[in-house]
């Protein structure tokens, strides 16, 4: 049996170990914290799931909450210009719905699934000393780290060619809230994309939380402008001082949200957070100073902004290729040039398009793009096509992000009637 080690138990690192698991594998899974401490700590993200990558989590009975979470229908995009004036809505349904559950509740199920599974847990914080060591002596056929915070990312070299940015593009700051009023514009669960052109985005995300349904408001603030105003806070602000600059900001930029937050309250005593980070790729393998060799996996070779919602897919879509990669080895040792090309085929199937579009959104948008919105707010058609580009964005690439190919599709749209 071979055995595997994975460093990390977030949403890639824990969805590898359990489905490698179910394949037979011996599996180790080194996590920084405890359940308990994953589930009683603070919010560490916000995560919109689309029904791809919810496939690979229902493949291996990982899709606990599918029953309690709201089911997202779609995306509503709106347009502010200037601030505080709705100028554009566009109503995106989704042909199948996306969930977001707090990744507090998340892992530390999960966590929990792989030792009664059959998963070897280990609860450590790993160094790049300690990462040497356990390779020098070769008790695993492979090894995977998926820890995308901390010390070992660093292991990794970046990528010049793949990285176009050096430094944070956004600021980043969320508060999970209850009391949060249904869009009376569309009043089914859904995505709301709120875009505050030069200055920055709000998301409204329904999810599931430790105290049943809520509701994510998640800032993206342009560095430097009048939305960064968490940058004076180099460490945690208060939930509450958090939540008021949230409402304040909602008020003046988005005030069509804020009428629906009259009774808005946190979820809990951590349903904050706030930071930023350059969006980087890097090259997916490591060389340690003993000889040894690891693979990287999801966030610790490519790190995009969420302001495209793709952090969790990307996770679950890599844990997946990862996964097909390694059972099609068989016996075969899993030495560099098979990791380089294993991480390359995902970056082929999913990498590539989902860090361009990426990228390409924390631009101004392009007359194209402002084109292809304006027609989707009066579309149908249109708007479908781009709330499915969120559950696999490589179709973005064949009209959405290319000018040309956009004139083209609109052409298109517009002979059909």
């Amino acid at each position: 049996m071979r055995k595997i080690l994975v460093v990390g138990a977030g949403q890639a690192g824990l969805q590898l170990a359990l489905s490698l698991r179910a394949e037979g594998y011996q599996v180790t899974v080194m996590s920084a914290r405890t359940s308990d401490e994953i589930r009683d700590g603070w919010v560490t993200s916000t995560q919109a799931m689309f029904d791809m990558s919810l496939g690979t989590e229902r493949a291996y009975g990982l899709n606990h909450w599918e029953d309690e979470t709201p089911a997202l229908h779609g995306l509503r995009v709106a347009l502010s210009a200037p601030p505080g004036r709705l100028a554009l809505a566009v109503t995106a349904p989704l042909d199948r719905p996306a969930r977001s559950t707090d990744q507090r509740i998340k892992m530390a199920r999960w966590l929990q699934d792989a030792e009664e599974r059959g998963v070897r847990v280990v609860h450590q914080a790993v160094t790049p000393e300690d990462l040497d060591t356990i390779t020098r002596l070769g008790h695993y056929d492979l090894t995977v780290v998926a820890a995308g915070r901390g010390d070992l990312v660093s292991l990794f070299e970046r990528d010049r060619s793949r990285s176009p940015y050096t430094e944070a593009q956004r600021g980043l700051a969320v508060a999970y809230v209850h009391g949060l009023e249904p869009d009376p514009q569309w009043p089914v669960p859904h995505i709301g994309f709120h875009a505050v052109p030069g200055l920055g985005e709000l998301f409204v995300i329904p999810g599931l939380t430790h105290t049943g349904p809520c509701d994510m408001l998640f800032w993206e603030a342009v560095p430097g402008g009048p939305l960064d105003r968490w940058a004076g806070h180099p460490g945690r602000m208060s939930p509450d001082q958090h939540l008021a600059l949230t409402l304040e900001l909602i008020r003046e930029y988005v005030p069509w949200v804020h009428e629906r937050a009259g009774d808005v309250r946190l979820t809990d005593a951590r349903a904050t957070l706030h930071g930023r980070y350059t969006p980087t790729v890097r090259r997916p393998v490591a060389h340690l100073p003993g000889g040894g060799k690891v693979l990287g996996l999801a966030d610790v070779v490519v790190t995009n902004d969420p302001i495209t919602g793709q952090g969790s897919n990307t996770a679950a879509k890599a844990a997946h290729h990862y996964l097909r990669a390694i059972l099609n080895r068989g016996d075969q040792p899993f030495d560099e040039h098979w990791m380089t090309d294993t991480f390359e085929g995902f970056w082929a199937a999913h990498g590539h398009a989902v860090t361009g579009w990426t990228n390409a959104m924390l631009q101004p948008l392009p007359p194209h793009v402002q084109q292809l919105l304006g027609a989707a707010s009066s579309n149908e058609r249109i708007a479908r096509r781009f709330a499915a580009g969120f559950n696999d964005p490589n179709d973005f690439l064949h009209w959405f992000v290319d000018e040309e190919k956009a004139a083209g599709y609109l052409a298109e749209v517009g002979a059909a009637g």
